[in-house]
């Protein structure tokens, strides 16, 4: 095992669940008890009525089969549940939060709600059981891949499952125990294999950039019910990039290398029922205004220079998407990057290696 996997499991508590459930007797509720490793198969009756996470209305484009992508679920080196998610999350105003203005955080906005999450504790729990603006949603980190992601979670919770596909986090529902690999937010194991989970907008940027943007926030603290050194990646540290982070190396092997660009080069990936596509972040934060395709249909990405990220946008008319001093052209009027009037697609950033590994040949624009 890779030494930075051994100081990962060391720091979360070991090979074990000594340590980590047990902190504070509350890691994992309502999933399989401490050291089992339960199977879809497994499941009891008392978790299959429990509910189920609400789904799309289309599945998303898979870039293997199911079967392809149950058949490579790894074991990450922990049981279920071995990395807790939080469930009882506490927020706190922004002037309390211990972050370095470049500090990594995922920031979400629901019906004027503001929320930041930041990585320095997600990357210890990787999932966060929420109510937003109302609504019960899971907000998701993959350390491996570095990919934030949200889901819309209706009546029940998300755990870790402690296995992993092409290096990514694979989530269970605690309604119905099937897996759900984040990236392909698609079950592959269980009673809703097949099935596409409801997505939101998570955005990653900085701790500096979301609260001058979004003042009223609040932020994750880390009065989680666990005790962990938040503050000291065992991974290696964003701000400055090193570790983990800043390598080559996987830990894992991909289902698919592609040396179109560095491993962990960060793109800015959508997917859709056609297929899927990806941006060089660092080219269209630099250019702008990015365009490809997928099956035909035109794509745009563009630059959010504020928060540095990007939103994509489908452009099945090709119309002109012009970049401005105060936003974007389009039709003779100017709006904003999360505002323009075409039809948004979800969009979020990830290591090129797991793209490229999950969506084989998926056109690269950069």
């Amino acid at each position: 095992m890779d030494t930075t996997r051994r100081e990962w499991l060391r720091a979360v508590g070991g090979l074990g669940v000594v340590g980590v459930a047990g902190c504070s007797g509350t890691g994992g509720s309502g999933g399989a008890a401490e050291g089992t490793d339960r199977t879809d198969s497994e499941t009891d009756e008392s978790t299959s009525s429990a509910g189920r996470p609400p789904t799309a209305d289309q599945s998303l484009y898979l870039g293997h089969d199911v079967e392809t992508i149950s058949d490579n679920i790894v074991s990450g080196g922990v049981p279920k549940d071995g990395i807790p998610a939080i469930d009882d999350p506490t927020f706190g105003p922004p002037d309390e939060a211990p972050l370095d203005p470049g500090d990594p955080v995922f920031g979400v906005v629901r019906d004027g709600e503001a929320k930041a999450y930041p990585q320095r504790i997600l990357v210890f729990h990787e999932i966060v059981n929420d109510t937003v603006a109302g609504d019960p949603v899971a907000v998701t980190y993959c350390p491996l891949t570095g990919t934030a992601q949200g889901f819309e979670r209706g009546p029940v919770e998300f755990g870790v499952s402690g296995r992993l596909v092409n290096s990514n986090l694979t989530m269970y529902d605690r309604g119905t125990d099937s897996w759900w690999p984040q990236v392909l937010a698609t079950a592959v194991r269980g009673q809703m294999q097949g099935a596409t989970l409801q997505e939101f907008r998570v955005v990653w940027t900085t701790w500096e950039a979301w609260r001058a943007e979004h003042p009223d926030t609040v932020v994750l603290t880390e009065d989680t019910g666990f005790q962990r050194r938040y503050g000291t990646d065992p991974y290696g540290s964003y701000n400055p990039k090193r570790g983990y982070y800043a390598s080559d190396r996987t830990l894992f092997s991909p289902l698919e290398s592609d040396g179109r660009a560095d491993p962990k080069r960060v793109v800015v990936g959508t997917r859709t029922s056609e297929g899927a596509l990806t941006f060089d972040k660092e080219t269209v934060l630099a250019e702008r205004v990015l365009t490809g395709d997928i099956d035909g249909t035109q794509y745009v990405a563009v630059a959010d220079d504020v928060l540095s990220t990007a939103y994509v946008y489908a452009n099945p008319d090709a119309v002109t998407v012009k970049a401005v001093d105060d936003g974007y052209r389009v039709d003779g009027e100017t709006h904003a990057p999360d505002a323009l009037p075409l039809d948004r697609t979800l969009a979020f950033d990830g290591m090129w290696f797991a793209w490229a590994g999950f969506y084989p040949g998926v056109d690269y624009v950069r």
